[in-house]
């Protein structure tokens, strides 16, 4: 299709474009070598996605990505997916399919831009920088245009940054806010320097906490680039699917996407295992983008007290403090990060519908749902750890 002498082509699968064609548009600041600001929407994070088995037929995630030429060169594409389901997305809309399939409708199958299985805001509308505009616009018709010619009820973008949301909303998206828990870097040069912004009461009980994690009987390594050898992924996968089982049914990755991460990803990921007695017995596994690390899975073989919060929390902000990192997100839900240092922030996702009717609900839906979490996020800010006065009032 075109749009405005624009052609946009929803491709097969990502192996269908060539990575440095894709990539110049999703990571065009690593140009040269560098670190991309975040490594979700990356051709090698997204094929080791699809290469694995992990996304594609059987899965719900049936991948679309779309691309965007002017004159022949690509200008933006996107992370698209046909989606059967709501598994995997972290921007829950159970309740809107639900009650829309009540209604007689039919919600799915639906529309995604997101990376899977992924709660870390980053650019969903990727495009070369200077085209920012055009890029977006052409990608929101393009997409929205396949929604409504395949029939499907509705689009979703998620975790979008702040600057899509605000173009997507101007394009008619109805712009939906819930929110996370970050570690804010403040300058700290020492976890000892973090502590000392907290009040006295919650820097006793992280202390606290450290030290009966750290009493487990063994010893906490955190693992990055070359360090990382096949052997720990065999432990990992271990964890992942006690975790999996638990949280969603199934693990959403196959055993083959672990090995794809070693093989093309393994300097931008930070393994945090616990071993004893010789072999790991928990682990926290981390993704590095140029200014953030972002905790994504953590599972044990073994219960000890305060080990998960030593390993997905803490260690996570000693590292990036180490790293001058500005930001750990460390992934959906959780009021308990609250205490460790986490505050709440706004994220930011958007929403199409074919059906008018179910957009004008979802619409006054939103609206509440924006008072209520803006209240949320103020509210939990103001009861967070810090000492008043200090440098994260």
């Amino acid at each position: 299709m075109t749009t405005a002498e624009i052609e946009i082509t929803a491709l097969p699968g990502i192996a269908d474009i060539a990575a440095e064609d894709w990539d110049a548009v999703a990571c065009p600041e690593a140009a040269g070598g560098g670190r991309p600001a975040d490594p979700f929407t990356t051709h090698r994070f997204l094929v080791a996605l699809e290469r694995s088995g992990s996304v594609g037929p059987g899965t719900g995630w049936q991948p679309r990505p779309l691309v965007a030429r002017e004159g022949g060169r690509i200008i933006a594409a996107a992370p698209l997916y046909a989606k059967t389901h709501s598994q995997g997305e972290y921007i829950f809309d159970h309740n809107w399919a639900h009650a829309y399939e009540r209604a007689g409708g039919r919600y799915y199958p639906k529309l995604q831009i997101a990376v899977p299985f992924t709660p870390a805001t980053g650019r969903r509308f990727l495009t070369r920088p200077g085209e920012e505009a055009i890029g977006r616009a052409a990608l929101i018709r393009g997409a929205v245009e396949i929604a409504g010619r395949s029939a499907l009820s509705s689009l979703h973008v998620t975790f979008c940054t702040p600057d899509e949301a605000e173009a997507g909303a101007r394009l008619g998206l109805l712009h939906r806010i819930t929110q996370q828990f970050h570690w804010q870097n403040r300058g700290y040069a020492t976890f000892a320097d973090f502590l000392g912004d907290l009040s006295s009461r919650k820097r006793k009980a992280v202390r606290k906490e450290r030290e009966t994690a750290q009493a487990f009987g063994g010893t906490i390594r955190c693992l990055t680039g070359e360090q990382i050898e096949p052997r720990h992924w065999d432990a990992f996968w271990t964890f992942y699917q006690d975790t999996g089982s638990r949280k969603w049914g199934r693990p959403y990755l196959t055993r083959r996407a672990f090995t794809a991460f070693h093989e093309t990803m393994r300097h931008d990921i930070l393994l945090v295992l616990a071993e004893r007695n010789g072999r790991p017995v928990a682990g926290a596994l981390n993704f590095i983008g140029r200014d953030a690390l972002f905790g994504r899975y953590w599972g044990c073989i073994e219960d000890h007290p305060c080990l998960h919060f030593e390993l997905c929390y803490h260690q996570a902000i000693d590292w990036a403090i180490a790293q001058g990192l500005s930001r750990v997100e460390a992934g959906a839900q959780g009021e308990h990060k609250l205490a460790r240092g986490y505050l709440p922030v706004p994220i930011h996702s958007l929403h199409w519908f074919a059906d008018p009717g179910l957009g004008d609900a979802v619409s006054r839906y939103l609206d509440a749902e924006r008072r209520a979490t803006d209240e949320e996020i103020e509210v939990l800010t103001a009861y967070g750890p810090f000492r008043r006065g200090g440098s994260c009032e």
